[in-house]
């Protein structure tokens, strides 16, 4: 297992940013797929975005161009850069670290006016 650590939620107008990361632990987090994932009540969880341990991206259509997925190998951090925030974007956001199938206990973004 994979200790997996959120921060950096918390309530945005619309239209701002937020930076959420993903603390881990462990060797195996520098070099596992890592994702963000998000969940509102009563629906499923949805993936946000995901790194690969050589930098490759892939990201929800939902989020394109607004979010961007990276990784800190010296800090054992993923971090999700969110920029132009909408009220949909509102959710509990999750890391997952796809090996082990870690996961965080999740950070509250909230977004709305």
């Amino acid at each position: 297992q994979v200790q997996l650590v959120e921060s950096g939620g918390g309530l945005v107008q619309p239209g701002g940013s937020l930076r959420l990361s993903c603390a881990g632990s462990g060797s195996i987090f520098k070099v596992g797929v890592v994702f963000w994932y998000r969940q509102t009540p009563g629906k499923q969880r949805e993936m946000v975005a995901r790194i690969t341990g050589g930098g490759s991206t892939n990201y929800a259509d939902s989020v394109k161009g607004r979010f961007t997925i990276s990784r800190d190998n010296a800090k054992n951090t993923v971090d999700l850069q969110m920029n132009s925030l909408k009220p949909e974007d509102t959710a509990v956001y999750y890391c997952n670290e796809a090996l082990t199938d870690s996961w965080g206990q999740g950070t509250q973004v909230t977004v709305s006016s």
